[in-house]
């Protein structure tokens, strides 16, 4: 058995073909989405975070907005850039958007990627320490977070506050109890991930990492799991670790399907620089019918290690349409490969 769930990275665009042209639409459409896939039996709504595109930034009012009208589904980030980050008001933010869903976030943070401006976080008023990097200041910032999540007091309170307050030192309310065991690292390289399991996260692992090894995509990503998982052990945390990949996986059924995406089917893993000094492999996608990509997924060996799949989706297709691709994949893929 394996959890299935949608990753969003919320488009929108004044394109004639697209169904998300404004923010609002997104967001909306974002909404609806979460509670369709709630009602087909998906198990996940997860959404990127990306700053100063034309994609979803913020994303606790989203879902806030999520938990509020849905009853089960987990609602996630794939992920969240700590660099732009207050650690502080990320707890508040996250344990109040916790709450309102009855404990249902599983946020997805990292030290973030090249965004679409030169030290973005530079505009947000962030700047590393002195002979740190920026990777340092959001690893940082992340271990903070999870600091803080924890509940424990250490603000000196005022003598004579507006409000009476409780004995002891003060911690950041409201506090979500069990949140800081429900965070995920998006993880690039082997070595972040085994940092994220000494550290108590979980792990997400996306269609693109380091290339390590020269190794196919799924094989490299695999290697990092196992990797993960013995950090885990070793480190002797007392809970399970969750492991999610991130797959773009398109079941062709009707000519719709094989219109919108009948060529990715021929797609293979892709290098490139995401970093001007660190080379990159992309992951294929998958583009079949459900027999053709029922044998392919079943050799991908690090959907094999994961208990969690996400599915990428196109959103500025429009809900009606999403709801289609993942409802093929439930019908005619997880059951036959043991996902369901």
């Amino acid at each position: 058995m394996k959890k299935i769930g949608f990753l969003s990275f919320g488009h929108w665009n004044e394109h004639p073909s697209y169904k998300a042209r404004t923010a609002a639409d997104t967001l909306l459409q974002s909404i609806d989405l979460a509670v369709a896939a709630e009602e087909i039996g998906l198990d996940g709504a997860y959404f990127r975070v990306h700053h100063f595109a034309r994609q979803l930034a913020s994303p606790f009012p989203l879902l806030s907005a999520i938990g509020a009208k849905t009853s089960q589904i987990e609602i996630g980030t794939g992920v969240i850039d700590m660099r732009y980050e207050n650690p502080l008001y990320m707890v508040e933010d996250a344990s109040a958007a916790d709450l309102i869903s009855g404990g249902r976030l599983q946020l997805g943070i990292s030290r973030g990627s090249p965004e679409q401006v030169i030290d973005g976080w530079r505009s947000f008023g962030y700047e590393p320490e002195k002979g740190q990097t920026d990777a340092d200041m959001g690893r940082k910032k992340a271990l903070e977070f999870l600091d803080k999540l924890n509940g424990e007091g250490f603000a000196e309170p005022n003598p004579y506050p507006m409000f009476p307050n409780p004995p002891g030192l003060l911690r950041l309310e409201p506090h979500s109890e069990g949140l800081r065991e429900r965070i995920w690292w998006g993880a690039a390289s082997n070595a972040t991930a085994i940092w994220a399991a000494e550290n108590g996260m979980h792990l997400q692992s996306s269609t693109l990492k380091y290339d390590e090894t020269g190794k196919p995509f799924h094989i490299q990503q695999a290697e990092q799991i196992r990797l993960y998982k013995e950090a885990w052990k070793k480190a002797g945390h007392q809970r399970e670790p969750r492991v999610s990949v991130s797959r773009s996986i398109f079941a062709l059924v009707n000519d719709q399907d094989k219109y919108y995406f009948g060529d990715q089917g021929k797609a293979a893993d892709s290098f490139g620089y995401i970093e001007s000094d660190k080379r990159a492999i992309f992951g294929k996608s998958y583009a079949a019918e459900p027999d053709k990509l029922i044998a392919e997924l079943a050799q991908d060996e690090a959907i094999q290690e994961a208990d969690t799949v996400l599915l990428t989706i196109p959103n500025t297709l429009g809900v009606e349409y999403n709801v289609h691709i993942l409802s093929s994949i439930l019908k005619y893929i997880a059951p036959e490969l043991g996902w369901r």
